[in-house]
């Protein structure tokens, strides 16, 4: 629900901050005095669009913004925290338009578009008078009306999921019998592409590893010279290292007999010596397997061949051989589904008695809350001073079945015996669409989702008994909802929970508008003001405080 709203320089409040309350409030005051300036203010803040003529004169700038209570709503917080504008329980709406025609918005201190101002003001407000009726004037708001009313709100969800299914599984059907002749071309290549690498069974390191023998093998004879005449240099060789090295450590062990200081030395050459036997026995252990491998490169290269000419011929690297295969593999067990007609138009036709079954169960729910929602509105009415007017939640059926079911909703009105039902936003006038408006409301308050409800010029045309249904209605509406209403009638004015008086002030060259709360004494002035005008009399002001004790609503 709104609990704030602040004003500067719009129109000709230059600063207003109005704290409003749950159940039902009225504003009230002289003609001009710019009670409609605040639902205004407030249209803006919901993605109105902002006219320089708003702007108070010699002002550089309007500053607009509101706060809402949000704990209860659900789907507010779910679409905030979708578009990354969480709030913990509460939502701020800012606006800023200047001299020069531009305006900016924010939403919970993040800048936001016009169009995210008013998917949220759609979910907060519904804005009802002469030239703001948009809630009802859409043929979307009409069809979630009537399914709330219904009862039908979860099987038009369904119904919408099981189109979304059913067309793609159309989509899917019909695309495949399209390309039907490319995919089995496209299958056949896959598969014998495949066929080829399957075949040659590359594992999956197996092009490095062959790469590093073949290199290994290609250079044998050259490696065996190498550690040949190393390991005569070691051990052979007349002058052989590890001979020669044995005999210096067996005098120098000799002669440590007469200085005893030649042992350290001995023991520093003895590691060497056994390092040389250990690298001659190496250099023979290398040299006897490349001896023992003569047909390995033979074998390895032939392997290597065959890997580089099917790369050769897929165009792909050797060692991207084997991700090929597993590629390949995939696309095929996709063809396979694709290719499979028979499953796909079985798989269409059961979504579609899916959705057909469903649609059916919509029609049946939708059929009988017009029929109650026609009879209800229609009573009340008569009740709101519209006698011979009737309206109409009027079903159509649709050429196509479409996501919200096989038929359109149009709310239709008649505002006199003679007068045939047409659309509410062409055949009402202003002051009638907000009582039609209020007539709808109050027949489908129990399911409403907009926390807050505002009614301009509901009174347009009425008075006496009639003006009193209105405020009992508003009153009743406002144990639901946050109601607000601009009005003139006392009558409507009595039923209210919260007044507000505005006031306008100034000379030729400035004006303003001041907002007060009226309570208790000062209330009842306010009611007899709107009794008898300028001159309050005694009976008057006795008048007033009689309709506001009948009509207040008792603790």
């Amino acid at each position: 629900m709104l609990r704030s709203l602040t004003i500067r320089n719009f129109v000709i409040v230059e600063a207003l901050d109005v704290e409003w309350a749950a159940g039902f409030t009225v504003l009230t005051g002289e003609t001009g005095a710019g009670k409609s300036i605040l639902l205004d203010a407030l249209g803006l803040l919901l993605g109105d669009r902002f006219e320089q003529r708003q702007l108070r004169p010699g002002a550089e700038r309007a500053e607009l913004s509101a706060t809402f209570d949000i704990g209860r709503l659900r789907g507010v917080r779910a679409w905030l925290a979708a578009e990354a504008l969480d709030a913990d329980g509460e939502l701020v709406l800012r606006r800023v338009c200047d001299a020069q025609g531009r305006s900016r918005a924010w939403i919970n201190g993040h800048p936001a578009t016009i169009a995210q101002l008013a998917t949220l003001g759609a979910q907060l407000l519904d804005l009802h008078g002469q030239h703001a009726h948009q809630a009802l004037a859409g043929a979307e708001a009409q069809r979630q009306l009537l399914d709330e009313f219904g009862g039908a709100s979860a099987v038009a969800r369904d119904v919408a999921l099981a189109w979304r299914a059913w067309r793609d599984a159309v989509a899917r059907r019909d695309n495949a019998a399209t390309a039907a002749e490319a995919t089995a071309r496209e299958r056949d290549e896959v598969r014998e592409r495949h066929r080829e690498l399957a075949a040659l069974a590359l594992g999956a390191d197996e092009w490095n590893e062959l790469a590093a023998t073949q290199r290994r093998l290609a250079n044998a004879a050259r490696l065996i010279d190498a550690t040949t005449e190393a390991e005569r240099a070691l051990t052979d060789d007349d002058d052989a290292l590890s001979p020669r090295l044995a005999r210096i450590i067996q005098r120098l062990r000799q002669a440590s007999a007469d200085d005893p200081a030649l042992s350290e030395l001995t023991r520093l050459l003895e590691p060497a010596a056994i390092q040389l036997d250990e690298a001659s026995r190496a250099l023979r252990d290398y040299r006897r397997r490349l001896d023992l491998e003569p047909s390995e490169l033979d074998r390895v290269e032939q392997r290597l061949s065959a890997i580089h000419d099917l790369a050769r011929k897929h165009r792909v690297k050797p060692e991207a051989l084997h991700a090929l295969e597993q590629t390949l593999a995939a696309r095929l067990a996709e063809l396979a589904d694709v290719a499979d007609a028979r499953a796909l138009a079985q798989a269409a036709s059961d979504a579609a008695k899916n959705y057909d079954a469903l649609a059916t169960t919509l029609t049946a729910k939708r059929t009988a809350a017009a029929k109650t929602l026609t009879r209800r509105v229609t009573a009340t009415m008569k009740e709101l001073a519209m006698t011979g007017g009737r309206f109409e939640a009027v079903l159509e059926s649709l050429s196509e079945p479409a996501s919200f079911g096989r038929e359109s909703v149009a709310f239709r009105i008649a505002t006199h015996p003679r007068q045939e039902p047409g659309p509410l936003s062409r055949v009402a006038s202003g002051g009638e669409l907000s009582r039609v408006a209020l007539a709808i409301q109050v027949a489908a308050s129990e399911v409403g989702n907009v926390p807050t409800l505002v009614f301009d010029e509901v009174d347009t045309g009425i008075g006496g008994a009639v003006a009193a249904t209105v405020g009992r209605m508003l009153q009743v509406l406002g144990e639901r909802r946050q109601v607000l209403c601009v009005t003139h009638l006392p009558q409507v004015a009595a039923h209210a929970d919260q007044q507000f008086r505005v006031m306008k002030s100034g000379d030729r060259t400035q004006v303003t508008t001041a907002l007060s709360s009226v309570d208790g004494d000062a209330r009842v002035d306010e009611l007899a003001r709107m009794l008898a005008g300028t001159e309050i009399t005694t009976k008057t002001r006795a008048h007033a405080r009689e309709l506001y004790e009948r009509h207040r609503r008792k603790d």
